[in-house]
Formats: structure tokens, sequence, C-alpha cells
């Protein structure tokens, strides 16, 4: 797979104001075609959205003739290295996809950009949710599952995760073989990257189908 280009300058970002300072996203479409459709991506509690995963994700997106926006949280605008807690995450969530519209809304992201994708669905009107690294559970605690934020969801959901992700692996996961929380994956076996995009492309062609 051809690597995927390098996200632009800040300063093609467009910035939105929310209750919790300034956000900011990137619009892409794909190149020639009118596309309605958006796929719209948050990143995790301790990144940005330049993610092996999330990179992958937005070649998928474009390559399935959708918009995709990559947003940034308010924190990370900041500068922040520690994400704000879920209830703030989800209103600066929910204030940024009130700038975005698409005729099938695809929202989704990774780690704890996914849950915050899940908990906010239905209040958004997204069509579908992707699920980049579902954080399970926290590593070594199965007993704190997260798994009713997946259950709640009333569209369709896609979750692409490592098999030895650390966070645990949700039923009913697509996994790649030998990537971790990140999609790093054992030494040895493919690149993660490619697989993400061919398991998120052609499940985005499938809602397409079916909006």
């Amino acid at each position: 797979m051809t690597p995927p280009p390098r996200l632009p300058p800040e300063d093609l970002w467009t910035l939105v104001q929310t209750s919790n300072g300034p956000a900011r996203f990137h619009l892409d479409s794909p190149d020639g075609v009118a596309a309605d459709g958006l796929v719209v991506l948050g990143h995790g509690a301790g990144g940005g959205t330049r993610s092996v995963d999330l990179l992958a994700a937005r070649e998928a997106a474009l390559a399935a003739g959708f918009r995709v926006a990559l947003v940034e949280q308010p924190w990370r605008v900041r500068g922040r290295k520690v994400a704000e807690p879920p209830a703030k995450l989800d209103i600066g969530w929910v204030e940024v996809l009130q700038q975005l519209s698409g005729t099938t809304l695809v929202v989704g992201g990774r780690s704890a950009g996914a849950r915050v994708a899940c908990r906010t669905a239905a209040a958004v009107g997204a069509d579908a949710v992707l699920c980049l690294a579902f954080p399970l559970h926290p590593p070594g605690r199965p007993e704190r599952s997260r798994l009713p934020e997946l259950e709640a969801v009333g569209v369709p959901v896609l979750v692409v995760q490592g098999d030895r992700d650390a966070f645990g692996v949700p039923p009913g996961a697509v996994l790649v073989s030998g990537a971790d929380h990140g999609f790093r994956v054992t030494k040895g076996l493919p690149g993660a990257g490619p697989q993400v995009r061919q398991h998120v492309e052609a499940w985005l062609r499938q809602v397409a189908s079916r909006t």
C-alpha cells in the first residue's frame, strides 16, 4: 500500500469553539468524487491524529468514496498530554460534529476516541460507528468492562483490534494478527496499516450500500 500522505500544516485546520475551548478538524474529500458521506474520526487519550490506525482509516474512507474529517479535542489543541474526563470529551466531540454533516454519517476513532463515538452516536445522528482499538477494560482489570458502551450503540459497528491488545478484545472484533493496542505488530508479521485499511474500506462500502 502506498504510504498515507502527510497531514496538512496547522493553518489548514478549522478551529471550532467548544464549551471546553477550541477544538479543530481537517476535512478531506476523495479526488474527483462529489462525496455526500462523511467519516469523522477522533484520537485516543495519549496521542493525536497521526496514529497508524487513524491514518489507515482515513485512507480507507477516501478510497470508499467518503469525505473524512480528523478531529483534535480541545485538550490536544491546548498542548496537554492527558485527556479530559469522558463527559468533557463527549461535549467537545458533539459540538464539533455540529459543524459537520453528511447524508451518511460514520463516527469513530481509536481507543478513547472510539468510546466517545459510541457514547454520542445517537446524539449526533450517526449511521454507523467505527472503533479502532476499543479499550474494553484497563490492562489487567477485566472486571472494569466498558462493553456496555459498545452494546448501547443502535447502529452498525465495526471494531478492529489487535489480537494482543492489553486493553482486551471486544466480542466480534475483526483481529489484526500480532498487533498490540497501538497496532504495533510482532516482528516478522505484516504491518497493521494495510490490514486496518482493508477491513475498514470493505465495511464502509457496505455501510454506503445500505444507506
